[in-house]
This record gives C-alpha cells, sequence and structure tokens, in this order.
C-alpha cells in the first residue's frame, strides 16, 4: 500500500488531520530516511539497504502516524530512546499550553491543533539517520 491510498481510504476529517502532522513531520526530518506504510500506518524509517542488521528484519522505524479508532498517533522512537528528547517535548507541550497524552512513544491525539507542531517539528530534526543508526545498535548490545 502507499501513503496516498493509505490517506484516501482515511475519512475526509481525519485525512486533513493527518496530512496537516504529516506536512510538519516532512519539512523537519533529516535526510535519509523514507517514507512508507508498515504495520498499517505511514512510517519513517532507516531503509534496509542502509541498515539492514535490524532486530526483526524490518526497516528501523523512525516516527511512524496512524489513525485509530477514536484517536490519531504519532509514534516518535527518537523520544521513546532518549530522556533529554523526552524533556524536550514535554517542556515544549507545557510552553504552548498544550496537554501531552503520551504513552512511550505514543502521542494521541484527535485534531492537528491538539498537538505543539513546533516542538514535534524540532524533535523530529533533532536525530540525523546515522546517530538514529548508533542509538540502536547500543541498544541491542545491552
Amino acid at each position: 500500500m502507499t501513503v496516498a491510498a493509505y490517506l484516501a481510504g482515511l475519512p475526509v476529517d481525519r485525512r486533513a488531520e493527518l496530512a496537516r502532522v504529516r506536512r510538519v513531520i516532512r519539512k523537519h526530518l533529516p535526510k535519509g530516511y523514507k517514507e512508507g506504510v508498515g504495520f498499517g500506518m505511514i512510517i519513517w524509517s532507516v531503509p534496509l539497504r542502509i541498515y539492514p542488521d535490524t532486530y526483526n528484519g524490518q526497516p528501523l522505524c523512525y516516527a511512524a502516524l496512524a489513525v485509530q479508532k477514536g484517536h490519531s498517533s504519532l509514534y516518535l522512537m527518537s523520544v521513546y530512546g532518549s530522556k533529554t528528547l523526552a524533556a524536550q517535548l514535554k517542556a515544549g507541550f507545557k510552553k504552548a499550553g498544550k496537554k501531552l497524552n503520551m504513552g512511550k512513544s505514543c502521542i494521541r491525539f484527535r485534531r492537528a491543533e491538539d498537538l505543539d507542531l513546533d516542538t514535534i517539528g524540532k524533535i523530529v530534526a533533532k536525530v540525523p539517520v546515522s546517530k538514529y543508526i548508533a542509538i540502536a545498535k547500543a541498544a541491542r548490545r545491552s
């Protein structure tokens, strides 16, 4: 499935909300990550041709965006692995007066305006592919 097909299959209102968040991610995404569809969502990952030695044989996921039954989800895997980035995300939402509804890496939202898109853009931009691969390798060694 393509990203266009994934988006086309969504209700118009949900598609518009995801499109706003997707634009922010695409604008700030460091070079080298690839956009596609996997695991039933839009994903940005490290292509296997760059880093084939993943634990599950799938591209290393950096971020993902999905529509769930009652909300949408933004997965920021770099935040899950970094206390510093997690603190920056929380501080950005607090400063913007936004409520952060988050699990380990999953930010749940109904509308894009529920998010602090400026902070999300900054967080997405912080980890280039080479650094993310180094983080993944270190995690596998521990």
